[in-house]
Formats: C-alpha cells, sequence, structure tokens
C-alpha cells in the first residue's frame, strides 16, 4: 500500500533572506511521529540545471508499513515548460498541496489566473483532495486573519482571497502563520493525515472488491431464476361527461323547460337540473331555493327582471318531456339577452368555461357594444355565487378550468335527493330519486328505456333488480359525478356488474383498474391468506365480458403460481384455463426442479453454499 502526495507552489517570500528554510513539506516530514525513514532525491528535466530542481522527491514510511511518496515542486513553471510531467503528476496523486506565500501577491495572483484552470483541467472532475496552505504572517504588527479587513490587501493576499481560491478548486484552506509543532503537526499534519486514511480506506475497499470471487462448490451454479411475465397494461378510457350533457341539449330529451320571447314565441329548450346546477337565479325560478336561502339582493333582483315563469300555459305530454313533469314556460324579458339565448345555453351546458367563446358569439349578434356588454353582465348575474362579487375575471377563469368544473360538482347537490326529480327507482324495498335528463345523458340503455317504447318511459317509478341498492347507488353517483370509489374489491366487482349490465364501459374500466390496483398492492403473506376468491373473480369477469380483468387476473395466478396453487379454488380452474396457467407459471417447473436438484449436489458434498 502506498500514498502519493504532489505539491506545488513556493511558500517561501520572494527576495526573503530566510530562502534557505526548511520548506513545508520537509518539515512536515521531519517533525511528524508517524513518518520514518524519510529519503529525498532532486529530480530534474531537459529544460532545468542542477541548482534549479524542478522537484524534489521525498520517500518515507507512514502509519508503520506504508510507503509514502512526495512530489514537492516549487516552481510553477513546470506546468509551462513539461506539461506532459505535471499531468502525470496531478493523475498519480492521491493528495494534492498547493502553497503560497500570504506576502507574494504576484505569485498568488498568477496560481489563481493561470495554474488553478490547469490543476482542474487535470483532475477532470476527479475527487482527489486537495489541500491550500497559506503560508506566513502577513506585514503587519498583528497577524490579520479577518475575511473582511481590507489594511493589507494590496502587498498580501487576503484570507478571503484565499478561501475564494478554495471554493473555485473545493479544496480545503489552511492558514499557517509560522511553521512551529502546532502550525505543522496537528494543523497541517492533522489535515494531510485524515485525507491519507481516507485514501488508504478506499484503495483496500477496492483490493477487496476485486479479491472478491463468487463462491463455487465444485463448479456447478444455482441454477438462474428468470424474472416473471410482464403482467398485461390496461389503459383507461377518457372521459365524456362534458361531451354527454353538451349533447344533451342538442337531442332535446326529457326537455321541462322551454324559453320563449315577450310574445311566446320558443326560442329555446333545456333542463332544470342542469340550469340550477350552475345558476341561484334559476334555483330561485324554479323553486329549488327561496328568497330567504338566497339573501342576496343581486340574484334575487335578476331572477325577477330577466325572467318570468308563465304557469297558465298548458303543454301537451310529448315524448321528450318527463311524464310527471310537464315542461314550464319561462318568458325572457330581455329582447337583447333572448336574442342571444341559444349561445348562452350551449355555454351554461358546456360548464360554463369559454367564457371568450360566449363573448365572441354574442358580438356577432349585437353589433353595439353597449348591448354586448349589457347582455355580459346579465350572464354574469345568472353565475353569480350568492354573497360574492363576481367580474370578468373570475368569468375568464373558467377557461383555465377543467371542463364542466361546474356541472360535474354542482351536480352532486341533487345526486341521491328529491328535489327536480322526475323518476323514483325501488330497489330492495327502497326508492331512489333521480332525474331523467342526467340519466339520459350519461347512460345510453337508459336513454333508450326512458325515450323508447318501454313501459319505464311513461312510469314515474321503475323497478330496478340484479343488483343492491349500495351498488345502484354507486353507479348513480358516478353519472351525476363522473367519478367513484368502491370501498373493497367485491364493492369494485358489484360495481362493474352494474356497469356492464347499463353498458357504461368507462365506468367498467375504473372498477377493473381499481380491482387490479388493490390486488397489486397486497403483500404476499396477505394474498395467502385473505379468503377473498380471485378464482371467483376471475369467474365473474369472464361472464360478464370483462376481458382485460380476466386476462390480468390469469396472469395474476400465474405469476403467484406457489400461492394459488395451494388453495381449493384452484380445482375450480378450467382445463384451457390450467394449461394457460401451467405455461406462464413463476416460478417455471423446470426452475423448481433444477432448484431442487442443486440442493441435493450441495448437500450430498456437504459444501455451504452462499446463495442458498
Amino acid at each position: 500500500m502506498s500514498v502519493h502526495i504532489v505539491a506545488f507552489g513556493n511558500e517561501r517570500e520572494a527576495f526573503s533572506e530566510e530562502n534557505q528554510q526548511p520548506s513545508l513539506i520537509w518539515t512536515y516530514l521531519g517533525r511528524s511521529a508517524l513518518i520514518s525513514e524519510t529519503e529525498s532525491s532532486l529530480l530534474l528535466n531537459s529544460a532545468s540545471h542542477v541548482g534549479n530542481p524542478v522537484f524534489t522527491e521525498y520517500q518515507a514510511r507512514v502509519f508503520g508499513n506504508v510507503r509514502l511518496v512526495v512530489h514537492d515542486c516549487p516552481l510553477w513553471d513546470i506546468f509551462d515548460s513539461d506539461w506532459y510531467t505535471s499531468r502525470n503528476l496531478i493523475s498519480g496523486a492521491d493528495i494534492i498541496v498547493i502553497k503560497y506565500s500570504v506576502n507574494d501577491k504576484s505569485s498568488f495572483q498568477g496560481i489563481k489566473d493561470i495554474y488553478v484552470p490547469m490543476i482542474k483541467k487535470a483532475l477532470n472532475h476527479c475527487s482527489i483532495p486537495v489541500v491550500i496552505s497559506a503560508v506566513g504572517a502577513r506585514k503587519n504588527e498583528v497577524p490579520c486573519t479577518c475575511p473582511l479587513c481590507t489594511s493589507d490587501r494590496r502587498s498580501c493576499v487576503t484570507t478571503s482571497e484565499g478561501i475564494q481560491l478554495a471554493k473555485d478548486l473545493g479544496a480545503t484552506y489552511l492558514e499557517l502563520h509560522t511553521l512551529n509543532d502546532f502550525y505543522i503537526g496537528k494543523y497541517f499534519g492533522g489535515v494531510l493525515e485524515y485525507f491519507m486514511i481516507q485514501c488508504l480506506n478506499q484503495k483496500t475497499s477496492e483490493k477487496m472488491k476485486r479479491r472478491k470471487k463468487p463462491h463455487k462448490c465444485h463448479g456447478v451454479k444455482p441454477p438462474h431464476l428468470e424474472q416473471p411475465e410482464k403482467m398485461p397494461i390496461l389503459k383507461g378510457e377518457a372521459s365524456h361527461y362534458d361531451s354527454d350533457l353538451h349533447n344533451l341539449l342538442f337531442c332535446c330529451q326529457c326537455v321541462d323547460v322551454i324559453f320563449c320571447s315577450e310574445d311566446l314565441r320558443n326560442v329555446g329548450e333545456a333542463h332544470k337540473i342542469i340550469l340550477c346546477s350552475v345558476s341561484h337565479v334559476f334555483m330561485l325560478l324554479f323553486n329549488v331555493k327561496s328568497p330567504a336561502d338566497i339573501q342576496d339582493s343581486s340574484v334575487i333582483r335578476t331572477a325577477q327582471t330577466l325572467f318570468a315563469v308563465n304557469n297558465e300555459a298548458v303543454f301537451p305530454v310529448s315524448s321528450r318531456g318527463s311524464p310527471c313533469n310537464p315542461p314550464v314556460r319561462v318568458i325572457v324579458k330581455d329582447s337583447f339577452f333572448c336574442s342571444c339565448l341559444s349561445d348562452i345555453l350551449h355555454f351554461i351546458y358546456s360548464g360554463a368555461f369559454q367564457w371568450e367563446l360566449l363573448e365572441e358569439e354574442i358580438k356577432k349578434k349585437l353589433k353595439d357594444s353597449g348591448e354586448v356588454e349589457q347582455v355580459l353582465e346579465k350572464v354574469k348575474c345568472i353565475l353569480k355565487t350568492p354573497g360574492r362579487v363576481n367580474n370578468s375575471k373570475d368569468c375568464r377563469i373558467y377557461q383555465t378550468k377543467r371542463p364542466l368544473q361546474i356541472c360535474n360538482t354542482s351536480l352532486r347537490l341533487f345526486f341521491n335527493t328529491p328535489v327536480l326529480a322526475d323518476v323514483l327507482f325501488k330497489i330492495q324495498g327502497a326508492t331512489v330519486p333521480a332525474h331523467r335528463a342526467v340519466l339520459v345523458a350519461r347512460c345510453e340503455v337508459m336513454a333508450a328505456m326512458f325515450n323508447g317504447n318501454y313501459i319505464e318511459a311513461n312510469s314515474v317509478l321503475v323497478p330496478v333488480y340484479g343488483v343492491s341498492k349500495d351498488t345502484f347507488l354507486s353507479f348513480l353517483e358516478y353519472l351525476y359525478t363522473d367519478s367513484c370509489c368502491p370501498a373493497s374489491i367485491l364493492q369494485a366487482m358489484s360495481l362493474l356488474i352494474c356497469a356492464e349490465m347499463y353498458q357504461v364501459s368507462r365506468l367498467q374500466h375504473i372498477c377493473e383498474l381499481y380491482i387490479i390496483t388493490q390486488l397489486q398492492s397486497m403483500p404476499t403473506r396477505e394474498l395467502a391468506s385473505t379468503s377473498l376468491s380471485v378464482v371467483g373473480l376471475l369467474r365473474k369477469a369472464k361472464f360478464h365480458n370483462s376481458d382485460c380483468l380476466s386476462t390480468w387476473l390469469l396472469h395474476f395466478i400465474a405469476t403467484n403460481y406457489l400461492i394459488f396453487s395451494q388453495k381449493p379454488e384452484f380445482q375450480d380452474l378450467s382445463v384451457e384455463e390450467r394449461n394457460f396457467i401451467e405455461m406462464h407459471r413463476w416460478p417455471s417447473n423446470m426452475y423448481l426442479k433444477q432448484l431442487a436438484d442443486y440442493r441435493n449436489y450441495i448437500h450430498s458434498q456437504k459444501c455451504h453454499c452462499t446463495v442458498m
């Protein structure tokens, strides 16, 4: 083992009478109690002469038997005259020491500007420790070590300059005011010996790694366990909540609001549930809330001055309307607002987030800027939250939000409540209120059921069979809010079956992903002890056409073969399923056989195996 130190620079002052005093390196080697058998020799290169050696080489013993080699280069000219030698010295060094005199400002400036960049280039990001030693006492009566002191800044190298140089090089900075036992032995020597110990530890560790070889038992290697096959990836389906509700405006199914001009000309059709989900003005207009509940005079004033409900008009119940709630006629009192009503309804049904698009459409119909501003102000009043001042900035913020953020949060307020409900589902002896408009918009099966030649189209009470009340409530909650959160794997499977029954594919995918996530997060011990039947989940997934989930469950059983093969339910698998699992099982049958043979061989040879 050896340690190689390279020292650059002259710590003696220029033109000093004490130039013959021992150098920092020689003083350390002579005084350190850890150093023994010190030898020195002067080494020259082709450009030097005997009186001016390029560097001095010291060889000694440290820590008893560790060889210490030190190259002390007092002249920086070696970087100019022999770059190859200087680069080799740096690349072979374990520790680098840079020395300078605090009273030789010009030499320090050359080190900083010329030679330190060359050292950094030669190191090339190597993690070699560097020690910068500032030697000598500054030419003042009291040596100043304060980084902020500028009394000797012109002629001397300040502490702050030395520290900055150390930072640039990533080095350790030391100030040695004199070469006595304290500064040399404990201060400089302590730092140098610390780095020598770190260097020896690193070399020992690398040596052990090189020596370390895998233990072989008579040339027989343990079998290699391959990684299990990658599980099938299930891709989720993007939400179409926004388009579902927006399409409701186009198809005009389950209409229960007809807007009219003051001359009773029809100008638009809509749905109470959608209008009330975005506006307290419509809640007040359709008696969902009373003026006492609103407690905002501007909202009450908007409802009274902009709209009027005509209760005298009687409309025949059409197939587009609800059998229990015939359409109500709402007269729009403002002619400008009435002319732009179709665009305003599109804005509301799209979630009230495309404010700039609404502005453009209104400007196309109303050329006068005053009229445009008047209509936009009325829209702001309709969207206003009671007790809060709305401005155009609030409306423009809707653009940056997710489409229909207002509807999918506000429709939750009407979930499982009789307010505005026009259908009751009878399930397990209980009734669940709902709104046909939301059901028709979000579920094609219900759209056909309520608008076709079925008995449910003209019935208020609709029986539901085959699912539990809790599962059906979770299904309705998804239709209203576009989100669901099953409480367990079994509930998610029940919800998946309900979604398949009503052909809501995105909800099926959400339930599939939930089941997969929960099974993947189960620890092996829990998977082995759980009463949950994964084979039973596989049966249900196949029966209800959940092909992605059934394929994933087969791979899951194969990947955890050693667990599931011990369960009684494993016998319920079909021949085709068992053949698939045997083909993709992990670990493979061949590996288990090789492992058993290897164990038998190890025990027969009485050889200790580090792998087993």
